[in-house]
């Protein structure tokens, strides 16, 4: 009876030590891919200056109670909407905050870099508005003496590009013969056209596909 005992303990213990081995490489398996899928990923960091906004079609989200200060991007290029906002010192007990509106930045994020996004900061409240209407930033590779200064394109400059490019592409439509509109002579007082006046006027703005379906009906 003993013997049995001793042998089932060691059917479990080998058992028990067998599932805590897959487990573990199960979980070494996942640190691995999770390992592998950070280090595709690189980083922007931002000034606090600067509130990232949207990342192509992805808006990130963010309040003043939980601020973005980078965001991670896999090697490839992108298009950054930025926004960028300063608090200046007029005096005692008295500030005031620069803004400018919403612009797109296209960014290329290679491979094994991390890349801060920097400016020359205004050094008051007047000259800030100025950068606020046209800001001027670049994008400065971790280790790099130098910064690659990036197109910054408006908001409204893109909307209105997007606009424009939309209205060309927009189709004209069937377009009519070329030809003067008859006026419709009226027949009685009334001022009313006859049958025969109006079948001659649209016939002459019909089609040469609009006539043939006429014909076809009326001669079944």
């Amino acid at each position: 009876m003993s013997l049995m005992t001793n042998f089932a303990s060691s059917v479990k213990l080998k058992s028990t030590k067998g599932v805590i081995m897959r487990k573990s490489i199960l979980l070494g398996s996942v640190a691995a891919l999770l390992v592998s899928a950070s280090s595709l990923a690189e980083n922007i960091y931002f000034p606090e200056e600067f509130v990232p906004l949207q990342v192509g079609e992805r808006v990130i989200e963010s309040s003043i109670f939980s601020r973005v200060d980078d965001v991670e991007l896999a090697p490839g290029t992108y298009q950054l909407k930025l926004k960028y906002t300063d608090l200046y010192d007029l005096g005692y007990d008295d500030h005031e905050v620069i803004e400018s509106e919403p612009f797109w930045v296209n960014v290329t994020v290679e491979a094994g870099k991390d890349y801060t996004l920097v400016f020359n900061r205004a050094e008051n409240a007047v000259a800030a508005k100025v950068f606020a209407e046209a800001p001027q930033v670049s994008l400065k590779a971790k280790g790099s003496t130098l910064a690659e200064p990036l197109n910054v394109i408006a908001e409204r400059q893109l909307q209105s590009s997007q606009f424009n490019q939309q209205a060309s592409e927009t189709p004209a439509g069937p377009q009519k013969p070329s030809r003067p509109i008859k006026p419709i002579a009226p027949i009685n007082g009334k001022g009313m056209p006859s049958a025969a006046n109006m079948l001659d006027f649209w016939w002459q703005q019909a089609t040469l596909a609009e006539r043939q379906a006429f014909l076809d009906k009326v001669t079944k």
